[in-house]
């Protein structure tokens, strides 16, 4: 997976100026064959503009920080069963190429295509791409409350 990223900040004056051009260095293979990469990361809210280091280049875990935002890429290879989970944020998903579809709870799903938009408030899904093509999905998550709705039955959250 090959994604550019460019970072505009401040230069010493305060003008707009690009930090960073570039492509992304930290992508990772997952077993199943898909690929990820985390763009950016907040650690809070209000999110911070004058941090220094990369916050990409730090391992994270699924989920966002607590009350913190996470910009991620994700190839879907096809074929490959879903891996199904939840966390406690809502994520904002943009299918950026291809098609795929959202499994949910009972065997519902929902079919995507480049351009859709789908907003996950903390439920059990998993992404499963039945093409023949890769599909690249950008995920942006948001810290949230775990859901006050009934939690997975088997699982319990």
């Amino acid at each position: 997976m090959e994604i550019r990223r460019v970072i505009i900040g401040h230069d010493k004056d305060g003008k707009a100026m690009v930090e960073q051009d570039g492509l992304m260095t930290n992508v990772k293979v997952m077993p199943s064959g898909h690929s990820g990469c985390v763009m950016w990361a907040t650690e809070g809210t209000p999110a911070d503009p004058n941090v220094a280091a990369d916050p990409a280049a730090k391992d994270r875990d699924l989920p966002p920080p607590k009350n913190g935002t996470v910009l991620r890429i994700l190839e879907l290879v096809p074929h490959k069963p879903a891996f199904m989970h939840r966390t406690d944020s809502v994520d904002y998903c943009i299918v950026l190429q291809g098609e795929c579809v959202m499994k949910m709870d009972d065997d519902k799903e929902v079919t995507l295509r480049q351009g859709d938009i789908l907003i996950q408030k903390g439920t059990w899904h998993g992404w499963e791409n039945r093409s023949g093509n890769t599909c690249r999905l950008a995920f942006v998550l948001i810290d949230g409350k775990a859901p006050t709705k009934t939690l997975h039955p088997t699982l319990g959250h």
